[in-house]
């Protein structure tokens, strides 16, 4: 006899991640991406999907450094974007048509990126493919922000994991890494914050969508006073 899930927490997730040719949603380009399908804690229980991905432009040497993927290797060995963002797309899709929450790190900039390079390349985009706004989504740093809103320090991948106790078994800034860590955060923030487990999705999403916004108005306030440009977007998955 099968037994419904207590929560999300016990349901299949669908980690995503990019790796990329800089920091600019609107002009960069993808150069890799991971999905990692997961039903419970351990790399056991994780189906990983990688594409390595030829952008068509150069990879600039300061994007080299942080993934480790040449000019050269991605011409010689990736995937034509097309191709690989229309299986992307659609593994997503299909999941959230499920119901089964994607999770991201920082998933705003990820799903810019690819919403941009599906327009680029005159492909549907997941949000024309779902036909409402890209949800369920649960980005472990936009968590983090609400449910511990006054800690102190830098809130990185990096961070994230030595604050909740999760253990590194690979080099970051490898997507399918980079992946694997953001699930094991996700899992610790919720042991940490039990009160998450008993959200339901929908609620969770639109929590989220509010923890940004103030998050981001605040760091405006900052920005400003600082004499810098307030341009942090208030809106949140996209």
């Amino acid at each position: 006899m099968n037994v419904a899930p207590s929560s999300w927490t016990d349901a299949p997730l669908l980690g995503f991640d990019t790796e990329t040719t800089g920091t600019n949603v609107a002009s960069d380009r993808i150069v890799t991406v991971a999905l990692v399908h997961s039903v419970g804690p351990g790399r056991e229980n994780e189906t990983v999907a990688t594409w390595l991905i030829d952008p068509e432009v150069d990879i600039p040497e300061p994007a080299q450094r942080v993934h480790g993927i040449s000019t050269e290797h991605a011409r010689v060995h990736g995937m034509k974007a097309a191709e690989a963002l229309e299986e992307v797309v659609t593994m997503i899709a299909d999941a959230l048509n499920q119901d089964v929450p994607l999770v991201a790190f920082n998933g705003s900039f990820d799903l810019a990126i690819l919403e941009n390079e599906l327009t680029r390349l005159g492909l549907p985009t997941l949000a024309a493919r779902l036909g409402h706004d890209i949800a369920p989504v649960i980005d472990p740093l936009v968590v983090d922000r609400g449910v511990d809103r006054y800690r102190k320090g830098k809130r990185t991948l990096t961070d994230l994991i030595a604050h909740y106790g999760c253990e590194q078994d690979g080099r970051l800034h490898t997507a399918d890494v980079d992946v694997s860590a953001t699930l094991d955060v996700l899992r610790a923030l919720v042991l940490a914050h039990p009160k998450l487990a008993g959200s339901a999705l929908p609620d969770l999403h639109r929590e989220q969508i509010a923890w940004h916004r103030s998050w981001a108005e605040n760091f405006n306030q900052f920005l400003q006073k600082k004499g810098k440009t307030p341009d942090v977007s208030t809106t949140w998955p996209l």
